[in-house]
């Protein structure tokens, strides 16, 4: 194993911590004590002093801009392509082309005719995607050095060769994927408030008047003649930016760069649309309808985009209106008077033009007329007054501790280039933002939100009801109907180039150290940013909440980060955000965590505040009773979520009513409302104690400086006198019979299938060789149900079977986002692909090397920054594994045959014990599943 260190030591300016009171065995009483003293961190000009990412730019002969970071931190590449195209550049009649055009790309080319993502997968690519937006079309993937040359190879295949890959059936199939991608998106609770919010803010023909995802209309129209001329128009080498960061230099860049892209003839230029700030004659008040179980209530201007002078102002009176934790409308309505049970603010800066909005989810049982009278108070006080100093301070605080965080990913940091280089002809773009935020006065704030935010106003609301009426798809797009079009001259090329011998993979050094109360601490060092990252650990989790009061631990941990002893809600955010630290304490299945991730100069003031929050919850009885309405208030919006319907029904399902691993971390409304204060102190005493903890951490600094920041936090913290909790499993779990559940949920447009069972093994378990196979099978973007579903019949957007390991019996589930019509045929389709990979068709040998390359291939990529090594360090003790368990994976994938892979899966999976949960529209649902014959029972929202 590797010690990771810099080139040049980070100096840490110390600050000194505030001393943590000790507790006593007991928690404190509910009454909040004198606010503790403040916490201080380096000040913003440090911190933007390390804000920086290293460059050179090139460009080559056929307009092509290249840029290269070096860093050699690990052995991978980001390779990032920038298309000076998005949405705005649609013509009418032909909205969501970019979008659509963006999936074409993934299709293959005409020297690599599989998919890209196969291609690239199989390289050993890890974050690996595309996007559209209004602005720009992207694509990116991070690869192990030795790939990079086969990387280039296709991103320029795809660049200068495409078109005769592209066929009628292509274009056909990713309409097809890209529908349901829409109409997934609409399917959620609100999914239909943006359509109509760009609608009434932009006037007819103004390019950002639709959204990226487009009509179903036009979508339909899309057809050959389209596709063709909006490659030759939009993706010549003049209108890209190639940026590559990572394991490379600007030598290595000019020479592969020129040779397999220098070829490619330039292309037309793309002029990005001009467009205005438009203003509305009047103010529009707009009241939609949506299956919803909140009110909500919105504002909207538009605003100038990001190259403008009032984008900081703008962004920091969003922010301070209702981005920050301790913002306005959060201290008003969620705080103070409780009336809203979620706010925001956002000022969304494009290319051109912005959107400066801020609404509030209408608590249970509140008007939404006062609320939203209360949210434009605090908005007109806001424009009126000017936020302070400090609150602006905060805001840039925070937003600089973010970017600095940020540094450590390569594809981070080539998006942040790239995005400076299309928008601004300045890939250093990022410092001039981050300096105007630094410099930003209350004056300007002032001064900026009456320029723009005097103007007439888009008044939203969206009331619980029945939804308008929804626009589907056309049966037969119009696009569809072939039309003779001219043969591609396809342009032959030397073969890709060969991918290197990709070396095994070096983990960090693992070491401990015992702090003074005995809580062990699990250490690695990691020096390509300073930034410290921290979970403590306790065994506890959703598994063990109570089982009389369902929610009552998960509720435990939310209360604990709204007030301790000495500071109450607002002041904890407000102490994290001048710190630029982010605190949290959340649950998974197994275990709950409270997390650190700050830059290492503020390590001791932040260490304070989480030992605050660990040590001394004041579980005021104020705090109580809002944060238990807010769950409440979550529980009744669980019912309107399509996936938590499903996933709430599907897990009591397979293991059985009662089953630690059957319980919801949301918890129960009789639940939750059963749940005291008593009992939140309680839980806290069994579970949130030194002697159930264990402490990880990911740093630049040694492990002598940690552990002794740490002993300061808490290695003066004892056990109370309360036993610790013991989690209560039982010795079996009941045989699931194969049946479907079918709950309805009138007006979707989709419907989200689970199916799956609990399987005979646990997380503990060596379960490599299942893992490969069932990457074939269920995980893969080419796996036999997702290929099926999405890249053959174009049912779905994506389609998924997991194993998700857990320190008991681990499920295995299906999940499927389908467009309502195919419902029956989906479901009948996973059955067919499980039953013939069991049976006839085990794992083929392409499928076998695709997989074995792919998953040994991408392990440098895996653990590329120091949160990825942080979740490896959690888990390997979670499961019982040994610290150099990461850097045993690829000698064991290499050494996984086929047979051994098909053994594992037929071991583990029977499609026919497996139960279906359908949520979905029942009157058009039903009759598919009662064809399957399979037992269907029909559920209402519970």
């Amino acid at each position: 194993m590797r010690r990771l260190v810099t080139s040049a030591a980070i100096a840490a300016l110390m600050v000194g911590a505030a001393p943590v009171a000790a507790l006593a065995n007991t928690t404190a009483s509910a009454a909040t004590a004198t606010q503790a003293q403040e916490l201080r961190g380096a000040p913003v000009s440090e911190l933007l002093a390390r804000v920086d990412i290293s460059w050179k730019r090139f460009q080559l002969d056929n307009g092509l801009t290249v840029i290269v970071h070096e860093d050699r931190k690990a052995p991978v590449v980001a390779v990032s392509v920038w298309y000076n195209v998005g949405s705005k550049d649609e013509p009418k009649g032909s909205t969501g082309f970019a979008h659509l055009f963006e999936h074409l790309m993934f299709g293959g080319s005409e020297n690599s005719p599989k998919s890209h993502i196969q291609a690239v997968q199989a390289a050993g690519a890890t974050a690996l995607n595309g996007t559209t937006w209004f602005d720009r079309t992207n694509y990116f993937q991070t690869v192990p050095t030795p790939a990079l040359e086969y990387t280039l190879y296709l991103e320029s295949d795809r660049m200068g060769h495409l078109l005769g890959q592209v066929s009628q059936e292509v274009l056909d199939l990713q309409r097809g994927v890209v529908q349901n991608e829409k109409r997934q998106g609409d399917n959620q609770p609100y999914g239909l408030s943006y359509y109509s919010v760009l609608e009434n803010l932009f006037p007819e023909g103004h390019p950002y008047r639709h959204s990226t995802i487009g009509s179903m209309a036009d979508l339909d129209a899309a057809s050959m003649e389209t596709v063709r001329q909006w490659f030759i128009n939009n993706y010549g080498p003049n209108n890209a930016i190639i940026v590559l960061a990572g394991d490379v230099d600007e030598a290595q860049a000019r020479t592969l760069t020129n040779k397999y892209f220098g070829h490619i003839a330039a292309g037309p230029v793309n002029t990005p649309k001009e467009a205005d700030v438009p203003t509305l004659a009047a103010p529009v008040t707009q009241t939609l309808h949506d299956r919803v179980a909140q009110a909500r209530v919105s504002r909207y201007w538009a605003v100038p985009g990001m190259l403008d002078a009032d984008a900081a102002p703008l962004t920091v009176a969003a922010s301070v209106l209702g981005g920050l934790s301790s913002s306005r409308l959060d201290n008003a309505l969620v705080r103070g008077d409780q009336t809203a049970s979620g706010v925001s603010a956002s000022n969304q800066a494009f290319q051109r033009v912005g959107m400066f909005s801020y609404s509030a989810t209408v608590k249970p049982g509140q008007d939404h007329e006062a609320v939203a009278k209360r949210i434009d108070e605090e908005f007109q006080r806001l424009m009126t007054e000017g936020p302070t100093q400090d609150e602006i301070d905060r805001v840039v605080t925070q937003t600089v501790s973010r970017r600095i965080q940020g540094l450590e990913q390569t594809n981070g940091k080539a998006s942040t280039l790239a995005e400076g280089q299309l928008y601004a002809n300045d890939p250093d773009y990022y410092k001039t933002e981050l300096q105007r935020l630094a410099a930003v006065t209350p004056q300007q704030v002032r001064d900026a939100m009456q320029r723009w935010l005097t103007r007439p106003v888009y008044n939203q609301i969206i009331l619980p009801g029945e939804r308008e009426a929804y626009t589907e798809a056309a049966a037969a797009p119009s696009g569809a109907t072939p039309t003779p079009a001219a043969e591609i001259q396809r342009v032959a090329r030397d073969p890709a180039p060969q991918i290197g011998e990709v070396k095994n993979l070096d983990f960090p050094d693992v070491q401990r150290a015992t702090l003074s109360n005995g809580i062990e601490v699990v250490y690695a060092q990691v020096s390509s940013v300073p930034v410290t990252r921290l979970s403590l650990e306790f065994n506890a989790g959703i598994s063990a909440d109570s089982a009389e009061k369902p929610g009552a631990l998960t509720l435990m941990t939310d209360v604990m980060q709204e007030g301790t002893t000495t500071r109450d809600s607002k002041a904890l955010a407000e102490a994290q955000e001048r710190l630029g630290a982010s605190v949290s304490v959340s649950n998974s299945m197994d275990r709950s965590v409270a997390s650190l991730s700050t830059i290492s100069t503020n390590l001791a003031p932040s260490l304070t505040l989480l030992s605050d929050v660990v040590r001394n919850p004041a579980f005021a009885p104020s705090e109580v009773e809002r944060l238990r309405a807010q769950r409440l208030a979550r529980l009744a919006s669980e019912k309107t979520q399509p996936q938590a319907i499903a996933s709430r029904a599907f897990t009591p399902l397979i293991y059985g009513e009662g089953h630690p691993y059957a319980r919801p971390g949301s918890g129960t409304e009789a639940g939750v409302t059963a749940v005291t204060r008593d009992d939140l102190v309680q839980q806290h005493q069994q579970w949130i104690r030194p002697d159930n903890a264990k402490l990880f951490v990911v740093s630049d600094l040694p492990l002598s400086e940690i552990t002794a920041q740490l002993n300061a936090a808490f290695g003066d913290w004892t056990a109370p006198s309360a036993p610790k909790g013991n989690k209560a499993f039982p010795a079996s779990i009941p045989q699931s019979e194969g049946k479907i559940v079918l709950i309805n949920r009138p007006q979707s447009p989709q419907s989200i299938i689970y199916g799956g069972k609990v399987l005979a093994v646990t997380g503990k378990d060596d379960n490599l060789a299942f893992n490969l196979g069932n990457t074939v099978v269920g995980t893969d973007f080419l796996s036999r149900i997702n290929a099926d579903l999405r890249e053959t019949k174009g049912w779905s957007y994506g389609v998924r079977g997991m194993f998700n390991p857990y320190e008991g019996a681990s499920p295995y589930t299906i999940v499927a986002p389908v467009q309502a019509d195919r419902t029956g045929e989906s479901i009948q389709a996973l059955m067919h692909q499980y039953n013939n990979f069991l049976t006839a068709e085990g794992v083929k040998a392409e499928e076998h090397q695709r997989t074995i390359l792919g998953e040994t291939r991408s392990l440098p990529g895996s653990i590329e920054t120091a949160g990825s090594i942080l979740g490896a360090l959690r888990s390997n003790d979670l499961y019982g594994r040994p610290d150099n368990y990461q850097e045993t994976i690829a000698q064991r994938t290499n050494s996984t045959t086929a047979a051994q892979m098909d053994a594992a899966v037929r071991r583990l999976l029977d499609p026919s014990k497996f139960v279906w949960v359908v949520v979905g529209d029942a009157e058009k649902v039903k009759p598919q599943l009662e064809s399957l014959g399979i037992p269907v029972e029909v559920r209402e929202v519970q």
